[in-house]
């Protein structure tokens, strides 16, 4: 992964801090972090088809995917999905005092728009909720936007659960 300028990111007044979980509270509604821009190209979706065993010509055949509606390969969904946890390390400042940080998966997922390789992608993070649970378990539902550089509509929305333990 790139290492980002800071004015590619979200909230450069976070950035390099760690944030207290009232402090994170307060960020409620607002956004809390932006990845650097991270390049989708051939080899990135070549290894990602190798692993996931999803080989679908229109992810690794440049040739065959010219001809379709994308005029070249496309980026699974998946591989968009899966680097939201690079994304989220990247650009969201850590929590003071967690123990433990647990996925508690999504609530939805909805891939918008292609990503043709070559093209460059980021994370947007929004707090769109955080509760506690129980003393010392908070429970925040992030809203998260994959943006595509130079594109108006993103590549994929989502709206992300983690349960935070202090």
């Amino acid at each position: 992964m790139n290492i980002p300028d800071q004015k590619d990111r979200g909230n450069t007044e976070t950035t390099g801090r760690i944030l207290s979980i009232d402090e994170f509270r307060l960020m409620r509604g607002q956004v809390v972090g932006r990845s650097a821009w991270t390049l989708i190209d051939q080899a990135m979706v070549d290894q990602f088809a190798e692993v996931t065993r999803d080989r679908q010509f229109i992810h690794v055949d440049p040739e065959r995917a010219r001809d379709t509606l994308f005029g070249g390969t496309v980026a699974h969904g998946f591989l968009i999905l899966s680097l939201l946890s690079a994304f989220y390390a990247d650009a969201v400042p850590p929590l003071k005092d967690v123990k433990v940080g647990i996925n508690s998966g999504f609530n939805r997922v909805r891939f918008v728009s292609p990503v043709k390789t070559g093209c460059r992608i980021r994370a947007r993070f929004v707090l769109a909720e955080i509760e506690e649970q129980n003393p010392d378990h908070w429970r925040t539902l992030l809203e998260v936007t994959v943006e595509i550089d130079g594109i108006s509509k993103p590549a994929m929305v989502a709206e992300w659960l983690t349960l935070w333990i202090v």
